[in-house]
């Protein structure tokens, strides 16, 4: 009678738990919870506020604004401010470097910057909704945001990359194939052809990396680079021969853009330019591949650098729930709508393989060329740090006529880049 008694006891408990268990939250008038979220029985705990930065450049900061405001719209589970920081990608390394602590917690750079954050341990990696970002992006895209098979970084564009610019009142089809047809029609009509390769180790690898010549890492995690190679010298003699033209200026974007349609009928420059160059040139706008160029008697097709901008978690998050609001947000920055918007705002190439395929992205004159030019582009996914001062150096000694032995300057910009 005991044990029976006894049963029945713990069936009226186990009865009395699971109704308790099943009566709904109080809510506090319309509020929601999520699990685990009542304290006490009093009702729904409001989340945590927290206050994430974000880096954008100058250029992005109304457009990158205009998303973060729409990942809080679109995110009510987070109580969450986002401010931005005027920091563009080419300088997202050096300055997190200088101080992470006070870093973004979401940020932007090139994906030639990568090893140098993984070194640095500055990047959580990417595991959360990793199977969906991996799947919407192209391959290309995933290994270069990818370090010894790990994701590092989440895809945002897939145009960091450059070709040529050319007014078609002045150049035709042509024309553009050739440096020396370009500098040859240009010159006749008293204009010139711009290449930026003063202080900018960018373009000038487009000759060094058409010779033949390459930028690699060692197993050391070193930079390698045999820029003074044969070929090395052989590139090194055109752009002497390029900086001595009388057609040739050199000179940044700004000039580029100022120029074009007045006394610059071709430059080199990227997507970034497109909607400016295109206003200024109108109906004569026109943009290809880079062109050929001569090295020991022979025509080269230039090469060049073929870069992704990347979204990148700062791994100096120690709150969890931070952690998890920031990783969202840079898969909500970088997802297909958001890299279309990108695009109609920014003219930038999508790495989203069904953004890239959106009928006006297909049909952007400067994505075409860019797309024409990828074919001879190098990754910089193994360009260091340590390759673009002294390559820098080199162009400026080159543009002002003080590179008397070549081979000599050659071999010690090799000497700085592997040291």
């Amino acid at each position: 009678m005991k044990r029976i008694i006894a049963l029945f006891i713990c069936i009226a408990v186990v009865f009395a738990l699971v109704s308790c268990g099943s009566q709904p939250a109080d809510t506090g008038g319309g509020g929601s919870t999520t699990a685990g979220s009542q304290a006490g029985g009093g009702g729904a705990a409001a989340p945590a506020a927290q206050t994430l930065k974000v880096w954008a450049s100058q250029d992005d900061q109304a457009l990158t604004r205009q998303l973060a405001d729409k990942f809080i719209a679109e995110n009510p589970q987070y109580n969450v401010t986002i401010e931005l920081g005027v920091v563009g990608e080419p300088d997202a390394y050096k300055t997190y470097s200088e101080d992470p602590a006070a870093a973004a917690d979401v940020f932007f750079f090139p994906n030639d910057q990568l090893r140098d954050f993984v070194r640095a341990g500055g990047l959580y990696e990417v595991t959360r909704n990793k199977a969906d970002i991996v799947a919407r992006n192209i391959d290309s895209s995933i290994d270069a945001a990818s370090l010894d098979g790990i994701l590092w970084g989440y895809p945002m564009t897939a145009d960091n990359g450059y070709f040529l610019y050319y007014d078609k009142s002045v150049l035709s089809e042509e024309d553009v194939k050739t440096l020396d047809g370009i500098l040859k029609v240009a010159d006749a009509g008293g204009k010139r052809f711009l290449i930026g390769i003063d202080d900018n180790g960018w373009y000038l690898a487009s000759f060094f990396l058409g010779a033949g010549c390459t930028l690699t890492v060692g197993a050391d995690g070193k930079q390698k680079c045999d820029f003074n190679n044969a070929n090395g010298l052989a590139a090194a003699r055109a752009i002497q021969a390029l900086a001595a033209h009388p057609a040739f200026i050199n000179g940044d974007d700004s000039v580029l853009v100022g120029g074009m349609g007045g006394s610059i009928a071709a430059g080199v420059s990227g997507t970034w330019n497109a909607d400016a160059i295109s206003e200024k040139l109108g109906a004569n706008y026109g943009a290809t591949k880079l062109p050929t160029f001569t090295m020991d008697g022979r025509q080269v097709q230039m090469g060049s650098f073929g870069g992704y901008k990347l979204a990148g978690v700062n791994s100096m998050i120690t709150d969890p729930e931070k952690l998890v609001i920031a990783m969202d947000l840079a898969d909500f920055l970088t997802n297909e709508k958001s890299q279309i918007e990108r695009f109609n705002q920014r003219a930038m190439g999508p790495s989203n393989a069904r953004a890239a395929a959106d009928s006006a992205v297909q049909a952007n004159i400067a994505l075409a060329a860019l797309a024409a030019q990828n074919v001879f582009a190098t990754s910089q996914n193994d360009v260091l740090g340590e390759y673009w001062t002294p390559a820098g150096a080199l162009g400026t000694a080159i543009v002002n006529q003080s590179a008397s032995d070549l081979q000599a300057l050659l071999d010690n910009m090799v000497s700085q880049i592997q040291s």
